[in-house]
């Protein structure tokens, strides 16, 4: 009997298949499903369903992860898995928010989420123990919440985004059409987990698709490269602070091993990149390595993908393409009037991926929506050719210096053509004279003058998109996802002046 959720249903006609790969071998989809209905009745114990309770779960990229995010859906609740990489204090925030019922984790984070559960009285549970005769699992009906993901925080305190089931389906559905997933691909999962990038977009499609995905539970770049070049995957997807990790790699790599990269990847169908924005010189390194030409698309937690360069077609560097199957995308200027191609404005996405709320904050979502349904992204874009391209988000990528808007994001897309620069973020500091003072943090491969860069910098730039100065780091500081933390950038420049 159908339990109302289409993931799964749709599991049993894969049943022989393999549905994930991880360090401890293979599982199919039997596996899959007996081992998330066992789970299911362990935390249900006698009740008839969860009836939305929250399930919190610390368990790394594994088929032990998906195993307790289906038990927690079959069982009727609400999966809110951590991030692997949070401290005590990060993970306290998440627990205290959306107060689960229980909280399950695999051994190597037991120390740490055990005490913070039963400080709070939380059923604290390993994953081990998450196993009981099976028995009637409920009929999940439609509209019901199943996840609770986080925002990055990039712009002030993270917000619990809660959507459906219909709302993942559509999700998966979009994705699926456009990228052409079939039983056939098997993909590599080296992304966190507690962000929708690596759950839907990465085991979410394959799994609605028959198809296979492998995981690896920590990254490591010699080992991506290795599984890239051994010519068994079909689709790779990451954020672009992996291609440049593996792009450092293959640049200290032998002849032998770049070649077998290259050959290898010719296999793959398709490689993706998102979740911050892509800097063309990475497109184009990683291109020259691999002669795959990366897909960049558009998307965030609260609307899962909207925006993707086609499948098949031409992919425009900077661009994020057209709006994906499904989903509806609209620039307005600031009284919500859409705004005539060429002129940048705020991205606002309707349509049934669209989350149902933030957790427990009813003042920010409905501060989230137009009065007609629109979601207030807050990213600003530009539409050039049909393509979309985003400038930035409104709030700390949109700049205005001596009464100009400034792109953050287009300004270091320029920064890293310089030879010297590796990584660079572009921020703007209250100034009494220019509103905002826009300044560049910048990691180098060597030692470079500051006014150099500056001068170099005139020589493209319009003046007032020109740095008025220029901060020297080691990293910049990043979410686990690669986001620059731009309040930290603002942070660490004001704190040097």
């Amino acid at each position: 009997m159908s339990e109302g959720l289409p993931l799964v249903d749709r599991a049993h006609g894969w049943s022989d298949r393999i549905a994930i790969g991880d360090d401890d071998g293979t599982y199919t989809y039997r596996d899959l499903l007996s081992g998330s209905e066992r789970g299911a009745a362990r935390l249900l114990r006698g009740e008839v369903d969860l009836h939305d309770a929250r399930i919190a779960f610390m368990v790394e990229s594994s088929y032990q992860y998906v195993r307790i995010q289906w038990s927690v859906w079959r069982a009727g609740g609400v999966a809110v898995p951590l991030c692997l990489t949070h401290p005590a204090p990060e993970l306290e925030y998440v627990l205290d928010t959306t107060t689960p019922t229980a909280a399950v984790a695999s051994p190597k984070y037991a120390d740490l989420l055990r005490p913070l559960a039963e400080a709070r009285g939380i059923e604290f549970l390993l994953v081990d123990e998450m196993d009981a005769a099976p028995v009637t699992l409920p009929r999940v009906g439609p509209a019901r919440r199943a996840m609770i993901l986080f925002t990055s925080g990039t712009t002030g305190r993270p917000k619990g985004v809660v959507t459906t089931h219909p709302n993942i389906e559509a999700q998966i559905r979009s994705l699926v059409e456009a990228w052409e997933w079939t039983k056939d691909d098997r993909i590599l999962l080296t992304l966190p987990l507690h962000h929708i990038h690596g759950i839907v977009n990465v085991i979410g499609c394959a799994l609605w698709s028959g198809a296979r995905c492998d995981m690896l539970s920590g990254f490591d770049a010699a080992r991506v490269i290795d599984r890239l070049a051994g010519g068994d995957l079909s689709l790779y997807m990451a954020v672009p602070t992996i291609y440049h990790r593996l792009i450092a790699h293959l640049d200290q790599a032998s002849e032998e091993e770049s070649e077998r990269l290259k050959l290898g990847s010719r296999r793959l169908r398709l490689m993706v990149s998102g979740s911050a924005a892509l800097p063309i010189p990475v497109l184009e390194r990683w291109r020259d390595l691999s002669d795959h030409t990366l897909l960049e698309r558009y998307g965030m937690t609260e609307i899962g993908m909207g925006l993707s360069n086609p499948y098949r077609g031409e992919r425009i560097p900077g661009s994020v393409g057209t709006p994906l199957p499904g989903v509806a995308v609209r620039l307005v200027d600031e009284e919500d009037r859409v705004v005539p191609e060429g002129e940048p404005g705020e991205i606002q996405v309707r349509g049934p991926t669209v989350f149902l709320e933030y957790w427990e904050r009813p003042e920010d979502t409905a501060a989230a929506f137009t009065s007609d349904g629109w979601f207030r992204t807050g990213d600003t874009a530009v539409i050039e050719v049909g393509r979309y391209r985003i400038l930035g988000r409104s709030s700390v990528d949109i700049l205005k210096s001596g009464g100009e808007k400034v792109s953050a994001l287009e300004i270091e897309d320029v920064l890293l053509q310089h030879e010297a620069i590796s990584e660079a973020a572009v921020v703007g500091i209250d100034d009494p004279e220019w509103g905002q003072r826009v300044v560049a943090v910048v990691v180098t491969r060597h030692p470079v003058d500051a006014q150099d860069l500056k001068q170099w910098a005139r020589g493209i730039l319009a003046p007032h998109k020109v740095p008025k100065d220029f901060y020297f780091t080691d990293a910049l500081p990043r979410n686990p996802l690669g986001k620059t933390l731009k309040p930290e950038v603002v942070r660490f420049v004001t704190e040097l002046v």
